[in-house]
């Protein structure tokens, strides 16, 4: 266990192994893994390529089923208004999904993990931006936790770290980024199934004419249902389930649009010209403008590209987006612009008017399904954001439920779930038809699309380190072209476009409250915990007896004594054998590989057997079961006091090897029996190092089987319940957020030993209140 350096005489001497021992720093930046699919074969990323379609490319493939009545809901004016509406089509899917996302954005990956979040964790890795300070030294070690960053730019990067991190205004601007954009990716996964399945289901009244706008919504609204209410089944195998469905539509739109484009008017190639985009406009001032609100709906699901990149690499979203969705979309998209130029009055229903007879019955059917597995997608997404905002304490606990041992990202919330369903059926009963959906819809999209560039330009200022020109270039064209289409659908907003704003605020306030009071609260017990020094003192006050079993102490604090302890022995004068302060932590990154999941640490004299303990965990990471854990908790205990004798038994060696030291330089000094001297010295030495190693080694075993024998009598865990109120001086609006509507979600959403897995019968509740 020792390190052999060279002495200056010529000979070996052990040097004292060095360890990093703190719980209390900042972590540091070194290395990192690249993207985890970055050196996969090329058979294997185009067998990602094709899995991605079925996930990723649902709800921007159902587009086209909506985007010409949501840009002309009053009728085409001008023919030629087709060509400007084209164009504009063609270059926002050249400039925003392709650009922007799969070439841009896409690298700005956390481990390989997308969405607003993992920028979000990228960021406040190489800043401290969290407001809840628990960042440790160790967290360093980790080995996903960096990124290698280039040199260049790097005191514009310093400077900005240092700002974000003194600025408590730029940290809550980051968290408020952040939340907004979770909330409208929220808002997405309620609107996509509304207004894909009601676009999708409308297209029967086409051949059964006599169906009322009721009665398709009503079908809508069953198919709803259905789809909320089989999402507790998880969707294993989902890539090559969905995949060939999502295909053959690709290739039946493809086909179509082609049909159409040959046969009907092949000269709206001329749109690929900008020109067109630009007489437009001209043509239709404030009108034209307003239609953009309707034309961003061909970029629906954009994010959700980025935001399930974990289940492939880079290189296979990029060859599906380019090689398989761009050409079908942009096809389908040009076709029903050649079928528009010849029946302008059908644009109410352009998909479904402008497919051949022949294939009306099977693209409906594929358009049905497409349009499940679009709704699909959305909600696996946002259920998958959800549990990373949850991991990193920025909303009310609710249960988790991984449903696929295969695939971490899928899971399943069932609170959210029931929440999402009732708002979409809802949605689909008020407002009835996809225009004013699209409203709603297009705020989402967009306000999601401008936060995800903010987000990125503070990557490439503080991680990247870009030049200067291409952030600028970045910023200013995709910035306020997002901007102008804001605007557009803001336009909107009394028709629709209040209610993603007003479902935006609800939830925003609600994880605001949450994270407000979380970190007022770790704050409050950071205050006032108790000095490791003042251990023994208060083990003595109390007469402290020690009873069988192991004992772990769960508190959210990752340094100190949580004050919850002194009440505990207050009450209950007893600690158990072996005692751990056991917090969970999530860190910024994805996953944490099982080794390096536990940091020990001694707490007082080591007969006392307490010990600190962090269980570390990436935001994609599920909580081992309960048997599991304590198992693993218990090798790692042993191994960590193995490691400490080795250290111990180092220092003890350094210690003996400097008084040699110190002897041999007196008896060079001497010139009668120096030899002699010498020999006695180092065998006195290594005489006593052989009775420290022996002794440390029986200690070791003896301390291994105490372990052993106490977990054979049983695994208790301590909880602090902490009731939080305002202090009685506090504003109104105060004590309204933590009294009433922190309480309110505390008590009414999953407890916490269910969400940390708990057995009840080993859980022992300790009540404290904390005034905030």
């Amino acid at each position: 266990m020792s390190l052999q350096v060279e002495d200056p005489r010529g000979t070996e001497t052990p040097a004292p192994l060095k360890r990093h021992d703190s719980l209390f720093g900042d972590a540091e930046k070194v290395s990192h893994s690249k993207h985890h699919g970055s050196e996969v074969s090329w058979v294997r990323t185009l067998s990602l390529a094709f899995q991605s379609v079925g996930i990723i490319y649902g709800d921007i493939g159902t587009s086209p089923l909506y985007v010409y009545s949501s840009t002309f809901p009053d009728g085409i004016k001008n023919n030629d208004d087709l060509l400007g509406v084209l164009s504009l089509i063609i270059y926002t899917l050249i400039i925003i999904p392709m650009l922007k996302y799969v070439f841009i954005v896409l690298y700005a990956n956390d481990n390989g993990d997308g969405g607003t979040f993992a920028l979000y964790s990228l960021i406040s890795r190489y800043a401290k931006v969290r407001l809840i300070p628990d960042q440790q030294a160790e967290d360093a070690a980790v080995s996903n936790y960096h990124i290698e960053a280039p040199n260049s730019q790097l005191r514009r990067a310093q400077w900005l770290k240092q700002k974000l991190e003194s600025s408590k205004a730029a940290k809550i601007a980051l968290f408020t980024l952040t939340i907004l954009g979770t909330s409208m990716v929220i808002g997405d996964g309620t609107l996509t199934p509304a207004i894909s399945v009601l676009s999708a289901v409308s297209g029967i009244r086409e051949k059964a004419p006599s169906l009322t706008q009721t009665q398709v919504v009503l079908i809508s609204v069953a198919i709803l249902f259905m789809l909320f209410s089989v999402q507790r089944f998880g969707t294993d195998k989902v890539g090559y389930t969905f995949a060939p469905v999502i295909s053959v539509w690709f290739i039946l739109i493809a086909g179509i649009g082609m049909y159409n484009l040959v046969i009907h008017d092949i000269g709206v190639l001329r749109a690929f010209n900008p020109m067109y985009i630009v007489q437009y406009f001209k043509r239709n001032g404030k009108d034209g403008w307003v239609s953009l609100g309707g034309i961003i709906l061909c970029v629906t699901g954009t994010e959700g590209m980025f935001a399930d990149l974990g289940h492939f690499n880079i290189r296979a979203v990029q060859i599906s987006f380019n090689g398989i969705l761009f050409p079908s979309v942009a096809l389908c998209y040009i076709g029903q612009a050649a079928y528009l130029r010849k029946f302008p009055e059908n644009v109410a229903n352009t998909f479904y008017r402008s497919i051949p007879a022949p294939l009306f019955w099977p693209t409906f059917v594929v358009a049905i399904l497409a349009a499940i597995i679009a709704s699909q997608a959305m909600l696996s997404g946002a259920f998958a954001i959800l549990s990373k905002a949850l991991s990193l304490g920025c909303m009310p606990r609710v249960q988790v439920i991984h449903t696929s041992h295969k695939y971490e990202g899928q899971v399943y919330i069932p609170e959210v779930n029931f929440m999402m369903g009732l708002a979409s059926i809802i949605v689909t009963i008020a407002f009835r038809t996809t225009t004013s959906i699209g409203h709603a819809y297009g705020i989402c999209v967009v306000t999601t699309f401008v936060i995800t560039t903010h987000l990125m330009t503070v990557v490439m200022l503080l991680i990247w380190q870009k030049h200067v020109i291409f952030i600028m270039l970045f910023y200013v064209v995709f910035g306020s072209i997002e901007l102008i289409y804001l605007s557009s659908i803001l336009s909107k907003f009394i028709e629709g476009g209040y209610l993603p704003i007003c479902f935006a605020l609800v939830v925003m306030s609600l994880m605001a409250t949450w994270h407000y009071v979380q970190v007022k609260r770790y704050w409050y017990e950071l205050d006032h915990i108790v000095p490791i020094n003042e251990m023994t003192m208060l083990l003595e006050k109390n007469d402290v007896r020690r009873i069988p079993g192991v004992g772990l102490l769960y508190t959210e604090l990752v340094q100190g004594i949580p004050p919850v302890f002194p009440r505990l022995i207050k009450k209950i004068p007893s600690v158990h054998s072996i005692f751990m302060f056991m917090s969970i932590k999530h860190l910024p990154i994805s996953h944490v590989i099982p080794a390096e999941r536990f940091i020990f640490r001694q707490v007082g004299p080591r007969e006392h057997r307490m010990f600190r303990c962090v269980a570390r965990y990436g935001y994609s990471d599920t909580l081992e079961e309960p048997k599991e854990f304590a198992a693993f908790l218990v090798d790692r205990l042993k191994m960590f006091i193995q490691e400490e004798s080795a250290f111990a038994q180092n220092e003890a060696e350094s210690d003996n090897t400097s008084e040699v030291s110190e002897s041999q330089a007196r008896t060079r000094r001497s010139t009668q029996n120096a030899v002699h001297s010498e020999e006695a010295i180092q065998t006195r030495v290594s005489s006593h190092s052989g009775r420290i190693s022996f002794h440390e080694n029986q200690t070791v075993e003896e301390e291994k089987q105490l372990i052993d024998r106490e977990m054979e009598r049983g695994m208790v865990y301590l909880m602090g319940e902490a009731n939080v109120t305002a202090q009685v001086k506090s504003s109104v609006f105060k004590k309204i957020v933590v009294n009433y509507v922190y309480t309110f979600l505390r008590k009414n959403l999953t407890e916490g030993h269910k969400a940390l897995a708990i057995p009840k019968d080993q859980l022992l509740k300790v009540g404290i209140t904390y005034e905030i």
